[in-house]
């Protein structure tokens, strides 16, 4: 296991998923350093630019390792920032990593059959819905209903739209759910995924699902964490040459992360280990 070390995103980068005006108004905010970036509940503090682009380039500069054979996976616990749009911030969520890194993945190495598992607690709504259409993209993402949480979206029935219909798995839970119901949800998730048969896997696994977060009601255990991690590094190895990326996402107790990305991280590296 290796630290590695990263520097800023490039604008022309971030632009690869940001729309070039939502950039400069970000960057304007950073310099005044003051109110918000959205409606409410993302801070533009001074800096917040830079401190963003450095989160991106965490996430370009594991790419870049994993494809280059430099590293078999790599996990950045601090990303997956998945409630930002092309055109806003969201949810505590100022640059989208993911989506940058998914349309790097493409512009940068070829890669194209991606898919993108999500088990933090809040709907994955910055990368479901700018990625709605695109048939190589599969996504899977187990949270808890958005009949109940933030943001309020990831039903059932939403699947993906035109040739992309049927890529897109939405696998809510209901309040109080715990890792009986996590293990079902992720039985199906595990079949679809098998069928998709991607070339690079991305998990974000944000610790907000375990009992005890302030801010939502499920009711998992790192086992759930740990599940999710050995599961698809074995997927990984199936069918993506082992390339697995995952970023801790969100969580509001520090326990809990501790816990859910010790548990991720021992996965992974078990994988290696294994492999």
């Amino acid at each position: 296991m290796v630290l590695a070390q990263s520097g800023a995103a490039g604008r022309d980068a971030i632009e690869r998923f940001h729309q070039p005006d939502y950039v400069e108004r970000v960057m304007a905010a950073s310099r005044e350093g003051s109110g918000y970036l959205d409606y409410g509940d993302t801070p533009a503090f001074p800096g917040c630019y830079e401190v963003a682009s450095h989160l991106v380039g965490a996430a370009l500069e594991g790419a870049r390792r994993v494809l280059a054979g430099e590293a078999r996976r790599s996990f950045q616990p601090i990303g997956g920032l998945h409630h930002a749009r092309r055109g806003a911030a969201a949810g505590f969520c100022v640059f989208n990593d993911l989506g940058v890194l998914i349309e790097t993945l493409r512009a940068e190495h070829g890669v194209r059959r991606i898919a993108y598992v999500d088990i933090d607690v809040h709907h994955g709504d910055g990368v479901f819905y700018e990625f709605e259409r695109d048939a190589e993209l599969a996504i899977a993402d187990i949270h808890e209903s958005g009949l109940h949480l933030y943001p309020g979206t990831g039903f059932a029935y939403e699947t993906g739209h035109g040739e992309a219909q049927g890529t897109k798995l939405n696998l809510p839970l209901r309040p109080g759910a715990g890792d009986a119901e996590f293990f079902s949800a992720w039985d199906d998730a595990e079949r679809f995924l098998e069928r998709f048969a991607p070339e690079f896997v991305i998990l974000q696994c944000g610790a907000d699902g375990l009992a005890g977060d302030p801010l939502a009601d499920l009711r998992l255990t790192p086992a759930a964490h740990a599940h999710a991690a050995r599961r698809l590094v074995a997927l990984a190895e199936r069918h993506a040459h082992g390339r697995l990326m995952a970023f801790g996402g969100g969580g509001y107790n520090l326990q809990n992360l501790s816990n859910a990305w010790c548990a991720v991280l021992e996965g992974l590296v078990a994988g290696l280990v294994a492999g």
